[in-house]
């Protein structure tokens, strides 16, 4: 699907990744298709379920400590979801509760429940983009309403650039630069994606999920993409790391047992 043209209805028949991340993580709006898809996914990739945990987890230790550590207030989160429990939201307003999120979704379903939940929070939206539509969603009236883009702010773009195809224009790595030269100095970008060192994972899965959701899909990358995404920018501690090790809370926290993929990356922050 090209920027700037969504669907509107939603096929039950076709899986979408928010929908097929929804029932790993143990929600209950998916349908037949995703989960028949996320059983074929598991047979080559069986830690799966395990990593959409760990990927949740390490999204809410993020945001509390870009609210808690650095005092950000703001947050933009690119390819939200469906809502789950300990939202982007709730982390940050347990925090401070004038904390405001925008989240952005291309899927319908996310924008219907997403709406539903928030509908009594006048300090978080729902925006129904495409998330390479940086324009678009920095324009629209809930972002201008809620986010000052003359302070600084935390993008999120949390196990999403591998649904991006490889662009010039728009894919993962012209989104980062495009949406960082809109940020004020000492905002932070959230970025991490499915990544695999082995060539035959790669190809299975990038094929399978292409098929899957009928061309709304990119690819599973390498290591070294995801560093490229973080050009110009002082990276947090630890680094860029597979993301069950990224400040864990504690030393029995959950870790990736396999490694056949990860989800691989971190926090960056635009120098002052």
């Amino acid at each position: 699907m090209e920027p700037g043209k969504l669907s509107t209805s939603i096929d039950a028949a076709v899986p979408t990744a928010a929908r097929m991340y929804d029932h790993y993580l143990g929600g209950k709006d998916n349908y037949a298709s995703d989960r028949a898809a996320c059983e074929e996914l598991d047979k080559v990739v069986p830690s799966t379920r395990a990593l959409a945990v760990n990927n949740r987890r390490f999204l809410q230790r993020a945001v509390r400590t870009l609210a808690g550590e650095y005092g950000i207030r703001q947050f933009l989160d690119h390819g939200s979801g469906l809502p789950t429990q300990n939202n982007v939201h709730q982390v940050a307003q347990d925090i401070d509760p004038e904390s405001r999120v925008i989240y952005v979704d291309n899927d319908p379903m996310v924008l219907v429940h997403g709406r539903a939940l928030l509908d009594q929070n006048d300090r978080t939206a729902v925006i129904h983009a495409d998330m390479r539509d940086t324009d678009g969603i920095f324009d629209h009236p809930d972002t201008k309403r809620l986010i000052d883009f003359s302070q600084p702010v935390a993008v999120l773009f949390n196990s999403v650039f591998h649904c991006i195809p490889d662009s010039d224009t728009d894919g993962p790595l012209a989104v980062a630069r495009r949406v960082r030269e809109r940020l004020a100095p000492g905002s932070f970008m959230l970025m991490c994606q499915l990544v695999s060192e082995d060539p035959e994972v790669r190809k299975f899965v990038t094929e399978f999920m292409d098929q899957a959701t009928q061309g709304h899909w990119g690819r599973v990358r390498q290591e070294k993409d995801v560093e490229e995404y973080f050009e110009g920018l002082e990276i947090l501690e630890p680094g860029l790391v597979e993301v069950s090790t990224w400040r864990p809370d504690n030393e029995v926290a959950p870790r990736q047992q396999t490694q056949e993929w990860i989800e691989f990356g971190g926090i960056g922050r635009l120098p002052r």
